[in-house]
Formats: structure tokens, C-alpha cells, sequence
């Protein structure tokens, strides 16, 4: 099923053994256009400490009650490693969170799983050798906020159209199936809602606030009704999408 990434922010996260705090953002991969982890806002319990949950923790999502269960205890989540900044997160601290919680890593296809829950510490890898390299050796991890990206304008071939206003993620792979995007007063009807697949992206420049496309203002337009067909989404179902 799809979901709108952005009508996730602000639901309730809660741990096996009580709440937690709210959703506040969620990174993503830009290269593979996969959610990698949710930024839980843990205020007043852990106040002034930014946690990551990865999509490994995510149960059950009550969306009655604005509700994500998460598979952890307090005290897991309390013990696991300190993330001092916000993104960009280090290949470095990603190895030392999924040796922690003893989760495979997105990255490759290696990685541990523990039955009962709880860390255990794989033997050393290339990932854990790459860890110590000097900064400018390292691999990118490509991890981008949802919440950055939310408002950045469509650079088509031809021109700048819109601007980004959610993401519609699959719930069981985290996936980003499209973009959705607020086509502006160049589509008839201003302010209707357009779906770009991430297939036709070319790539995002954080420098400009842009996503440049390999799409034609025409080929938008030739899309637009198909595309919200395809998920299953009416245009008066778009209003949540808007800002």
C-alpha cells in the first residue's frame, strides 16, 4: 500500500514498553529511493538527543490513532549509539548502529541478525575498515531528509515547474514510488498535484533547492491524469498533499 510520507510527520511512536516521542522527518537514499530510517522527535524523554529508527523496528502503523508501534524497548533505544549532528550521517555511525542493534546493512549483503533482539558484534568487514578512512575516502552514503526536500523546485529539460510536496512511499518495502508534486499555474487548473516517478529523475541539487528531471513540460502534462490513476489517488484526494 502506498502512504504519503508527509502525513506521517507528527504520529506517535511507541516502544514496547511506552510511548517514545513523535515522527519527526525520515532520511532517505536518493540513489536508491529507499526510506533508511525515521527521525524520532523523543522531547521531553530524551530531550536534546536526535534518534534514528530504521524501518527494521517499524510494527504495526495504527493509523486510527496516528500510532507506530515500534518492535524496541526504551532502553534499547536509550543505550544505542549517539548521533551528535543531523545529516550528513557517517558511513561510521551507521556501521556502529546496525552492529548495535545487529541488523543487516542496506548497503551490501552482508550483516547480522539476532533472534532474541538484542547487539551482538560481527567480526571485522571491509564496511568497519572503511569506517577509519580519512573523510574524502569514504563512500557517500546519500542519505537525504524528506522534510529538505519537501519544497524544492521540478527543473524539467525545459524549464522550472512546481515544487515538491510529498512522497509516496510502498509500507512494507519503504520504497519511494513517486514524487508528488505541485504543478503551479503552468498546468490548467493551478494548483493540481502531479506524480514524477523516481525513475525520471536525473538527480537533486541541494545547492539550488532543485530536482532535475529528464522530462518535457509536455510529457508532465501528457502523464499527469495516468499517473494519479496508477495510485489510485482522486484530485480532490490531493488536497492532503498540499502545504
Amino acid at each position: 500500500m502506498l502512504q504519503n510520507i508527509n502525513e506521517l510527520y507528527g504520529h506517535k511512536l511507541a516502544a514496547l514498553d511506552g510511548e517514545i516521542g513523535s515522527v519527526k522527518d525520515f532520511y532517505f537514499d536518493d540513489k536508491t529511493w529507499t526510506i533508511r530510517y525515521l527521525v524520532a522527535d523523543t522531547e521531553p524523554w530524551l530531550p536534546e538527543r536526535l534518534v534514528l529508527l530504521s524501518p527494521h523496528a517499524f510494527g504495526q502503523w495504527d493509523k486510527h490513532q496516528k500510532t507506530l508501534r515500534v518492535k524496541l524497548s526504551k532502553k534499547q533505544i536509550e543505550n544505542s549509539p549517539l548521533l551528535e549532528s543531523h545529516i550528513p550521517v557517517s558511513r561510521q555511525y551507521e556501521i556502529a548502529y546496525h552492529r548495535y542493534y545487529g541488523w543487516p546493512t542496506y548497503w551490501n549483503a552482508g550483516g547480522l541478525r539476532n533472534a532474541a533482539g538484542y547487539p551482538q558484534v560481527p567480526s571485522p568487514s571491509k564496511d568497519d575498515v572503511e569506517a577509519h578512512l580519512p573523510l574524502h575516502l569514504r563512500k557517500d552514503s546519500h542519505l537525504r531528509s524528506t522534510q529538505e526536500v519537501t519544497g524544492y523546485h521540478i527543473q524539467t529539460v525545459g524549464r522550472a515547474i512546481g515544487h515538491v510536496s510529498g512522497f509516496l512511499a510502498d509500507d512494507h518495502s519503504w520504497a519511494i514510488r513517486d514524487l508528488v508534486v505541485e504543478a503551479g499555474h503552468w498546468y490548467r487548473g493551478n494548483g493540481k498535484a502531479t506524480l514524477i516517478s523516481p525513475d525520471k529523475i536525473e538527480r537533486i541539487s541541494y545547492a539550488e533547492s532543485k530536482v532535475f528531471v529528464n522530462l518535457t513540460v509536455r510529457d508532465i502534462q501528457q502523464t499527469t491524469e495516468t499517473g494519479l490513476a496508477r495510485a489510485g489517488l482522486e484530485n480532490h484526494a490531493m488536497e492532503n498533499f498540499r502545504d
